[in-house]
């Protein structure tokens, strides 16, 4: 039998969306097809393994625990993280997850949090009103086509897509990386940054599909289908309450 072996970082500071409920959505979806889950939270000055996890997990937080995190991720996660992405483990981070994967992240003049630049990204705190809303955006995933993505936005600051750097979709509703750009996250390979938690998954239960596969090297073709009635509306609802 198969096994998801997810890390989660720092599960007691990046939790203040309710992110967590992203991994319960994970976990019971392997347990509904039989499939075995092995969830290991990594914390402050705890050593991170890249090569025993299959998929690996930051979600928002304050801006004072993500300044703890920002350190600690430099210190002790950051080249644990560089060898699981170039293996093509999935990571995911959300919100100030997402902002803490990428470059930098400035809070205020004089104050500059770094990132572990698995994507080519920076965020700037601006003297605006926080972008806060009910958000869709498209995205497109190769061999599992493409689909929208609901969810729920609140971040104060604007974050910027290097040159090269592939968006995780386009904005149909919402405000997006920057509210400006008409893009939402980032993308590069398995590595995927988002604004949208709320939480993400139990609204997007096709996304969770992808990454479970993904993460354990299949199509999402090949994982067995489950009843998701329950799921398909939460989606639509979801859908309706941004305006789709």
């Amino acid at each position: 039998m198969s096994t998801l072996r997810v890390c989660a970082l720092y599960p007691d500071l990046m939790n203040i969306y309710a992110d967590r409920g992203n991994l319960l959505v994970l976990e019971r979806r392997c347990a509904w097809r039989g499939i075995g889950f092995r969830l290991t939270p990594c914390g402050l000055g705890e050593p991170l393994d890249g090569e025993v996890h299959d998929l690996f997990y930051l979600g928002g937080g304050q801006d004072r625990d993500q300044r703890l995190c920002a350190e600690d991720l430099i210190a002790t996660k950051s080249e644990a993280l560089h060898a699981a992405a170039t293996r093509s483990a999935v990571i995911l981070g959300v919100c100030g997850g997402y902002q803490l994967l990428g470059r930098s992240y400035e809070l205020g003049p004089g104050e500059q949090l770094p990132g572990v630049e698995l994507l080519a990204v920076r965020t700037v705190r601006e003297d605006a009103p926080r972008l806060i809303g009910n958000i869709a955006i498209e995205v497109s995933f190769g061999g599992a086509g493409k689909g929208v993505l609901a969810g729920f936005e609140n971040h104060g600051g604007r974050t910027h897509l290097g040159t090269d750097q592939a968006p995780l979709g386009r904005v149909l509703k919402g405000h997006g990386n920057d509210g400006r750009s008409g893009f939402e996250g980032a993308r590069s390979g398995n590595t995927i940054g988002t604004y949208l938690h709320g939480p993400l998954l139990p609204k997007n239960i096709w996304f969770a599909d992808w990454l479970i596969a993904t993460a354990l090297g299949i199509h999402v073709a090949e994982l067995a289908p489950l009843d998701d009635a329950l799921e398909d509306q939460a989606h639509s609802g979801a859908l309706h309450a941004a305006g789709i």
